[in-house]
């Protein structure tokens, strides 16, 4: 139940968080109006509640409103953009005429909130993230020491996603009692009635499940508001307000109708509606000046880690090198925080949490929060590396992908790739993972074969803006170079090189060990090969691998543990083609189809990725 601390608000106070309450309102009408597209009604629902929280809760500084000692919001209902927009234009952060400008291609303000506005950490819009980023917020600015708030507005309609009670859960677990969460019932989604309609208690009573000191109001009687807001500055616990609203409040012909989800009012509507709000101020002329701002990627300012410390030949998995990797990196770069989905005697994050324990948090079972938490690391300025099986990271594409619009710089760790994980079976074989993870623009695909170029891989990864993605093998793979060889990305390293080359194998993982097999099955016939470990799949050196593969007599054969769709493979022919590499011939070679439990080694021959299956594609392009 709410805490029994009593909070009285002023009356000259709530009249003027009334007041601005009708003010974002009626410009947020006004603007969808403008752009003629939007979601009036949703901003109608919410405009006391973001009054409460921006000119009575926050503790903000308007004109620097990204600075770290700020209180933070997050509107995970992004769809009531304009809302939001509208208050921090009535706060200051950029004049009320650029409201008019919503939604138009040379303005900042889109359709759902981005960080190109001042202000704003993440993107949402892809519902039931938002209180992910805002645990995200809370936990960097817990280990910082930062004594501020987050606020996390969420919709009814988005709390049907699992993502909102995942973060929920952990919120609780850490005891974020600076996270306050707003929830917005106002009964309609888009298409129908939301599942509870206006049961607040059902919301309310699934917070205090979780362990949140919750409370129900009413969200359009300010007094309530601000007397919730003010008690959540008491709180013991994460605190859920949960606020019953009408969709399209204050105006008769939208309140609590079916039908106005995402449509702007038509001048001679919107001309009704503000007749019905009182006293309307003349709208100010249209602002054509730019207010984004400029969204520059953190410089990774640290010294370079210990060098690895292995043995040539050495037998050492990548997953247990990135490990050690990590904890050296945080030797020297105290901006990295770990996550991970309770499989850290798996990725080995385990050596960094052993190392830096204040800076390792246990995701659980739930890779949806760990990726949207680690945005909000990541608007904080932490460099957050995100670990589990490179499968389960499929769960949380769309978490990545909206990761990608915020220009976040998280970095991702995905273990137990491919068929060569053996027994367990397709359920946890990461097959898809390189094709989903290449999609996302600006990403970087990382690819270690052997524990040197994994521990290096960490530390560009860190170094690199924006995401990048790690992909560690289960089997243990030998040594192949030197503890001070060098990474750099875009790159590639080429193990087997001859002056009499016919034919150029790119692999990386676990068939870069099969494409040495093959190669010294093929000179054993006087086939000569060249083999290249493309440890970067995404940014590809395109001009020196066409450079290498023509010096091979302009046949390659690709070979990867991963599907043929959007892989390796894929990409390798994408690069060529770009660098104007003509090809004698090529082979993609690929797991073709659903695999299944068996032995590593019968798996990779079984499914055609073996040293054998390498052999013939070769034979067959001469």
């Amino acid at each position: 139940m709410a805490d029994s601390v009593k909070a009285v608000v002023a009356s000259d106070e709530v009249r003027r968080i009334a007041e601005k309450a009708r003010l974002l309102g009626i410009h947020s009408m006004r603007m969808t109006t403008a752009a003629g597209s939007g979601h009036p009604t949703s901003c109608l629902s919410c405009a006391q509640l973001v009054a409460g929280i921006f000119f009575h809760a926050m503790n903000w500084d308007p004109q620097n409103p990204d600075a770290p000692a700020n209180d933070r919001f997050v509107l995970s209902k992004g769809h009531a953009a304009p809302i939001l927009y509208a208050a921090l234009a009535e706060a200051g952060v950029f004049p009320v005429g650029r409201l008019l400008t919503l939604r138009q291609f040379s303005s900042e303000l889109e359709g759902h909130p981005t960080p190109r506005i001042r202000g704003v950490d993440a993107a949402t819009g892809s519902l039931g993230q938002g209180l992910s980023v805002g645990l995200g917020l809370a936990l960097g600015a817990r280990i910082e020491s930062r004594p501020l708030r987050v606020y996390v507005l969420l919709g009814d309609g988005e709390m049907a996603e699992g993502n909102v009670w995942e973060a929920a859960a952990l919120a609780a677990h850490e005891k974020l009692d600076r996270l306050v969460a707003i929830a917005d019932v106002n009964s309609l989604g888009q298409s129908q009635r939301t599942m509870y309609s206006h049961d607040a208690e059902i919301y309310r009573r699934k917070f205090e499940s979780q362990g949140w000191q919750t409370e129900v109001i009413d969200g359009h009687d300010v007094s309530q508001v601000l007397a919730a807001l003010d008690r959540a500055q008491a709180a013991k616990a994460p605190y859920a307000i949960v606020a019953r609203t009408i969709k399209g409040h204050g105006i008769s012909f939208l309140a609590d109708k079916e039908g106005w989800h995402g449509k702007p009012l038509s001048e001679e509507e919107l001309q009704r509606a503000l007749a019905e709000m009182g006293n309307v101020p003349p709208a100010p002329p249209v602002d054509t000046r730019s207010y984004a701002r400029e969204i520059v990627p953190p410089k990774a300012d640290f010294p370079a880690p210990p060098l690895p410390s292995y043995q040539l030949g050495q037998m050492v998995a990548t997953r247990v090198a990135f490990g050690d990797g990590l904890a050296k990196l945080g030797q020297v770069c105290p901006g990295v925080v770990a996550l991970d989905g309770d499989v850290q005697n798996s990725t080995f994050t385990e050596t960094f949490r052993k190392a830096f324990p204040s800076r390792f948090f246990q995701g659980f079972i739930a890779e949806q929060n760990m990726v949207a938490a680690s945005v909000g690391f990541s608007a904080r300025g932490w460099i957050p590396f995100a670990a589990t099986f490179a499968c389960f990271l499929g769960r949380a594409f769309d978490q990545t992908r909206m990761a990608a619009i915020s220009r976040s710089h998280i970095k991702l760790a995905g273990s137990h790739c491919g068929i060569s994980i053996g027994e367990d079976g397709p359920s946890q074989m990461g097959l898809e993972d390189l094709a989903a993870m290449r999609a996302l623009p600006g990403s970087t695909v990382l690819y270690p074969s052997d524990a040197v170029s994994a521990e290096r891989l960490v530390e560009v990864a860190a170094r690199r803006p924006g995401i990048c993605y790690l992909r560690t093998t289960r089997p243990k793979t030998a040594v192949l170079y030197g503890n001070d060889e060098p990474f750099p990305v875009p790159g590639f390293k080429t193990p087997r090189r001859g002056e009499n080359d016919r034919a150029a194998i790119v692999a990386a993982g676990i068939t870069l060990y099969e494409a040495l097999k093959a190669a010294d099955e093929l000179q054993e016939q006087g086939i000569a090969v060249r083999v290249i470990d493309l440890y970067s799949v995404k940014p590809i050196a395109a001009a020196a691998l066409g450079a290498e593969v023509r010096a091979a007599g302009s046949r390659v054969v690709t070979v990867e543990d991963h599907y043929a769709e959007g892989g390796l493979g894929e990409a390798v022919l994408s690069a060529l083609a770009a660098a104007g590499t003509p090809l004698a011939g090529a082979r993609l070679l690929a797991v073709p189809r659903v695999p299944h439990s068996g032995k590593d080694a019968e798996l990779l021959e079984a499914f055609g990725i073996s040293a054998r299956h390498i052999a013939d594609a070769v034979r067959a392009l001469l």
